[in-house]
């Protein structure tokens, strides 16, 4: 019992330390990166889950919905942070921006459920008051495609070891990765809404399985071209960092292993 009792305290000693280390990393980190890019991808993930709730188009094999439109930002902002300061960093803003976009969503609720006599508000309610199970499909989605793209950026940085600040390394890892984690958002997000929900709470809408791997493979071909078209402004933007040794206190801390 005493040895089981030791064993115990020291797991405990060891997560209090894990968790103290991880506040202090995120702290530092949120110090660091530059609150444009912060902003941008914040309001680029509450805009996509919104705009989820927009089918677009709507064919036999084709089914694009609203959040394609700016969903290429979230990720360009991701392979940023990626590039600059790793993955580890990328995925905890991301995790933030859910659950910013998560508050955004509640509080929009409880504006839609709140009634008022000055006017016919019921679209906006409807609007705003948004669907359970499309948030739920959404947050998922991000977040394991957001997990997917930056280890997987991260990685194929790596494979360049004679020039990995080159255009060429930033082009190859933000263009593959977006590609793999566009298209896991959407083929994630459609099966979770329009195949396992919207037949049981849409009075039998849905898209097929093959609509649904469609438009993961179009979304993701339309958000790469969006990705190709403005990478040369993300290259722009971890140069300068780069230059202006943006962030060095987080970059030291993590080389540092404090």
């Amino acid at each position: 019992m005493n040895n089981k009792h030791v064993e115990v305290k020291k797991k405990s000693l060891s997560l209090k330390k894990w968790v103290k280390k991880e506040k202090e990393e995120t702290a530092i980190l949120l110090r660091c990166i530059p609150a444009t890019v912060v902003s941008l991808f914040v309001v680029s993930v509450v805009c996509m889950n919104l705009l989820a709730n927009k089918t677009l188009i709507l064919t036999s094999y084709i089914a694009l919905d609203g959040g394609i439109l700016v969903s290429w930002l979230s990720f360009m902002c991701m392979d940023i942070i990626t590039k600059y300061f790793g993955p580890k960093a990328s995925n905890k803003i991301a995790v933030l921006a859910s659950a910013i976009n998560l508050l955004t969503c509640m509080i929009f609720y409880i504006a839609s459920i709140i009634p008022s006599n000055a006017n016919d508000y019921t679209a906006l309610d409807d609007m705003l008051g948004g669907t359970w199970f499309i948030l739920l499909g959404s947050t998922v989605a991000f977040l394991v495609s957001a997990v997917v793209n930056n280890f997987l950026n991260w990685t194929i940085g790596k494979a360049f070891h004679k020039n990995p600040d080159g255009k060429v390394a930033f082009a190859a890892r933000t263009y593959i990765s977006t590609f793999m984690g566009q298209f896991l958002d959407n083929l994630i997000f459609s099966i979770i809404v329009f195949v396992g929900f919207a037949p049981i709470f849409w009075n039998g809408f849905h898209w097929t399985v093959v609509q649904c791997v469609v438009c993961a493979l179009t979304g993701a071909f339309a958000e790469l071209i969006m990705e190709i078209l403005f990478s040369p402004f993300g290259y722009r933007i971890v140069t300068k960092w780069k230059q202006h040794k943006v962030g060095q206190e987080y970059l030291d801390y993590i080389n540092g292993g404090r």
